[in-house]
């Protein structure tokens, strides 16, 4: 019996209820034409533009994203209980922001120590005592959820910054609808294709006071050169935003304006895909082109919401994140519905000793990383790695997690032979308004297309697959 959970069959080999409609679809097809099918999926993903760039190695290099047909199927009952536990986990956030930028009381209480808050470079003094538009600092949220049993999962990150990803889901839904209609007439499959719609009236809702109308909506991109500028242009596109970059923005009349066709027109709403440091000049990195000078005045004095808000990148910080029990039940009064991975810290000198010893056994983190750059997994890792890793550690503590190797649970892949596990995590997207936190029913599966890997991003090697949440 495989030590991993198997989504879609049982340790005796039954089909679970959730596949039972698609795997008798599956099984009725030729063989070769699905493969024919995998083959033409990847071209509509290539002549889309759906790439993205790797950056750290000798030259940059644009890459397809990998996709595999087989969908990934959550029952309606196992969704229900997710919605509910990352409500919570997300108004639990925006409390933690609000508290940790006005009265600091987590800090008071002794929940938490001071230093992770202090210390931290994505705690914004800018934001100390300021109220974003509606209360809202996350906007849009991508929680990373792993899967280890039948009702067993944990969240991994929690990404308030900028989670990217979401055109995939959209684009693997595209695909699989146009490739295999007769799919979604047999399978009651709830929709996800209103994300855009559902992402323009979220961040209308969150505009200033001092908006006049109906709230005009901007995308803010780094440019063309940026890995996830396809997500970017795609959102604008379907939202019937504007894109534009830096140069594209200025202060008029105490308002953000944007250049557009028709000459310059005030933004109220800015959706930016630009990190803190680069938003404006005048306020964080002088040496930036991609942000807009005086944005930030613009944003105190309440001409414009900023999504996500400034200083959100301290709740990914992954040692504020080892809090996240304690934050849960500090701001709702209530034990967290979704469980985290168990977190040794390595700027405590206990669980260091306890890290150093069990190295090889565990997945150590940035504590600012993201992409699966900057990580060790333990039992896939070589003598020299491992030696190297300790070196990091006893140097620079405070910079690093640790986690147990979880046993993520598995998917079947499309693979030449048949049909193959493969293991997955989930990144399903909320969007946050003053009156609704609206979770959309799938996310990006991601999928570790190589066998044994537990490594799902698509920088390392992984690829996407469709999340089909079933209807009641």
């Amino acid at each position: 019996m495989s030590e991993f959970f198997d989504e879609m069959r049982m340790p005796e080999g039954e089909v679970r209820e959730a596949y039972a409609d698609y795997d008798k679809w599956f099984w009725q097809q030729d063989a070769s034409w699905l493969r024919k099918k995998a083959k033409e999926a990847e071209g509509v993903f290539r002549k889309t533009g759906i790439t993205f760039n790797v950056y750290g190695e000798d030259a940059a290099e644009e890459r397809l994203i990998p996709f595999d047909m087989v969908p990934r199927i959550i029952a309606a009952r196992e969704w229900r209980s997710l919605e509910k536990g990352i409500e919570q986990r997300v108004r639990a956030l925006n409390a933690f922001m609000h508290d940790i930028y006005h009265k600091q009381e987590i800090l008071r209480a002794g929940i938490m120590p001071e230093r992770l808050i202090r210390d931290n470079d994505a705690f914004l003094p800018e934001m100390v005592g300021f109220n974003p538009p509606g209360g809202i600092y996350t906007h849009i949220v991508g929680t990373d959820l792993v899967r280890t049993g039948p009702d067993e999962f944990y969240v991994l990150e929690d990404n308030a910054r900028t989670p990217s990803g979401v055109s995939y889901m959209l684009e693997n839904r595209e695909t699989m609808m146009a490739m295999f209609p007769e799919l979604f007439t047999r399978v009651g499959v709830r929709p996800v294709q209103d994300y855009p719609r559902r992402l323009a009236r979220s961040l209308a809702a969150c505009a200033p006071e001092r908006c006049e109308g109906r709230p005009k909506l901007g995308v803010l991109t780094p440019g063309i050169y940026n890995s996830a500028f396809y997500e970017h242009a795609f959102l604008a596109d379907q939202m019937g935003a504007e894109l534009v970059e830096g140069s594209d923005l200025r202060v008029v009349d105490g308002k953000i304006a944007m250049r557009t066709t028709r000459g310059w027109r005030a933004v109220d709403v800015l959706y930016r895909r630009v990190d803190d440091e680069f938003l404006d000049p005048l306020t964080f990195n002088p040496d930036s082109m991609l942000g807009a000078a005086g944005i930030m005045d613009v944003y105190r004095s309440g001409g414009i919401t900023i999504a996500n808000a400034p200083g959100t990148g301290i709740a990914d910080d992954k040692a504020i994140y080892s809090y996240m029990p304690e934050i849960v039940e500090f701001y709702t009064g209530e034990k967290p519905k979704l469980k985290n991975v168990e977190t040794w810290r390595c700027s405590d000198e206990d669980s260091l000793k306890y890290v150093l010893d069990n190295l090889a056994e565990l997945v150590v983190k940035e504590v600012h990383g993201s992409g699966g750059y900057g990580m060790l997994i333990g039992p896939a890792a070589s003598k020299k790695e491992l030696r190297e890793f300790r070196a990091k550690l006893e140097a620079n503590p405070q910079g690093y997690i640790a986690q147990p190797t979880l046993s993520l649970s598995t998917v079947p892949i499309l693979t030449r032979q048949g049909l193959a596990p493969r293991h997955v995590d989930l990144r399903p997207y909320v969007l946050v308004s003053p009156d609704k936190i609206d979770l959309v029913p799938g996310g990006l599966t991601r999928v570790a297309l190589k066998q044994g890997s537990l490594v799902v991003n698509s920088s390392q090697g992984g690829g996407t697959k469709d999340t089909w949440v079933l209807d009641d």
